[in-house]
């Protein structure tokens, strides 16, 4: 007779695998889809979101957990079995206070708004998204109610994308961050150099930029084999196991840095879901420890390496034979100014890194006041406006360079936002670490040779794949917490 363990384990393979499915549906409705096929795209996505939520949600399920947890309880703490008792245990009592219905509207109404995003960014008209944007807001309070909150709200959803953290210490973390960054901001705008990067706005025909950036994915370690690159109007990394792992990435022939640099940042996401070892795959431990922990990847693959003066120079005289044209009496150092250029802007995806955090904390202000209902979605585009004059000193021009520029409210996204200056703090401790265990790391990028790293990361973060919290994490890596400081 099988045991509870086994049993669990076939059960979670099943629900992993519908998972799989839905995102293999959300993909495709990004990449491929058909426009005029939303509607019904929108059906199979709840439908398919119902059958996972109720499958994993079901008694049995918990008989199960219950049943499998007596039978790990000699283990230690770190092992597989141990761990896929405990992570899927703490994602079934919180998922089992959510109905059904609510799991499925929700994956049904996400579709729709993705679509009526689309179209309003286009037009640059928030009124085309809003009544979308407002249904989304009333689901996303519907199930933070359902999921349950000991302090606010908002700490319900920031949960589900960095576990056990509070708004409170996401806020603590991002007041020490803004103390050192709104300073260094205004001192660069009055004492810093004045970078020419008007060479980076030249033609670059998009071809090239493609073939340059899968060179340089598949340099990074990037696996082809089990792995693609696609476009996307707002680049994303999806996968359904480590063997099958979708990036994709966006490309304007009059900017050099929108491809290369989405494709590098999605490449550190892509590697992150390649390195978690297969036997975690059709199990919920096939993921990140954290949203943070995944956007820690993204930026320390993009920032600290790919405008890194070491990245520079191996990679940008490769470049000039490319674009020889556009890049001509261009040197590498006045190409690495250019590339780390800080200048407010409006577009949080080509913010420089000084500038970048400033356009979390606006975000992460009035997520939290459209789920505590302090801020309605009417007077959003306001809101957003006064909040970019204030922290950045401009006014957007339209929408879609003002509210309209992000997808994650379209997708229900909301509480995800703070991962993104998380993944920036842990960029920086995780690299520090990396250069202690590594001292020859830098010269190795000098030369082209990124698989040193990619092993490093791969040892030390990926392959334990959602088996610690993000705290558990960072502290068996660099053997503390999360800090700002670095």
């Amino acid at each position: 007779m099988s045991t509870h363990l086994e049993r669990l384990k076939e059960r979670l393979a099943r629900i992993t695998d519908l998972d799989a499915v839905r995102s293999l549906l959300g993909w495709d409705q990004q990449v491929t889809m058909p426009p005029g096929s939303n509607a019904a795209r929108s059906h199979h996505l709840a439908t398919v979101t119902a059958l996972k939520h109720a499958l994993f949600v079901a008694d049995e399920t918990g008989d199960l957990l219950e049943g499998a947890a007596d039978e790990v309880a000699g283990l230690s703490y770190d092992s597989d079995d141990a761990s896929l008792v405990r992570v899927a245990r703490r994602e079934y009592e919180k998922l089992r206070r959510v109905p059904e219905s609510l799991m499925a509207e929700r994956a049904r109404v996400h579709a729709l708004s993705y679509e009526a995003w689309v179209r309003a960014r286009d037009a640059s008209d928030f009124a085309l998204f809003r009544p979308h944007l407002e249904r989304v807001i009333d689901l996303t309070i519907e199930y933070a109610e359902a999921l349950g909150y000991e302090e606010r709200r908002y700490d319900a959803l920031l949960d589900r994308y960095e576990p056990e953290m509070k708004t409170t210490q996401v806020a603590a973390v991002l007041a020490e961050l803004k103390a050192g960054q709104v300073p260094l901001v205004q001192a660069i705008a009055e004492r810093g150099r004045l970078v020419d990067n008007g060479f980076l706005h030249q033609e670059y025909p998009d071809q090239a930029q493609w073939e340059f950036s899968v060179q340089v994915l598949k340099d990074m370690g990037f696996d082809f084999t089990y792995g693609r690159q696609d476009r996307a109007v707002h680049p994303f990394t999806t996968s359904f196991s480590p063997q099958d792992v979708r990036l994709t990435t966006r490309i304007r022939e009059n900017d050099l840095t929108w491809g290369l640099f989405s494709s590098i940042h999605e490449g550190g996401h892509a590697l992150y879901d390649q390195g978690v070892r297969v036997e975690l795959g059709r199990t919920p431990l096939f993921d990140g420890a954290s949203y943070g922990v995944h956007e820690s990847q993204s930026r320390l693959w993009e920032n600290i390496v790919g405008r890194s003066r070491h990245f520079c120079a191996h990679y940008f005289p490769r470049l000039r034979k490319v674009f020889r044209k556009p890049l001509a009496g261009v040197d590498v150092e006045t190409f690495y100014r250019a590339v780390n250029k800080v200048e407010p802007s409006f577009i949080r995806t080509e913010a420089d890194e000084v500038t970048y955090n400033l356009h979390i904390f606006l975000r992460f202000e009035l997520e939290q006041e459209l789920v505590e209902r302090r801020l309605s979605v009417a007077d959003l585009p306001e809101a957003w406006n006064a909040k970019m004059k204030e922290s950045l000193g401009i006014t957007p021009p339209d929408d879609t360079r003002g509210v309209l520029q992000d997808v994650h409210w379209a997708e229900g996204l909301l509480g995800y936002f703070p991962s993104y200056t998380l993944g920036n703090l842990l960029a920086v401790q995780f690299y520090n670490q990396a250069l202690k265990d590594m001292p020859d790391l830098t010269g190795q990028i000098a030369q082209g040779q990124l698989l040193g790293l990619r092993g490093w990361l791969r040892a030390n973060i990926h392959a334990h794949g959602k088996k610690f919290t993000p705290a558990e994490l960072v502290q068996r890596v660099t053997g503390g917490g999360m800090s700002a400081a670095p």
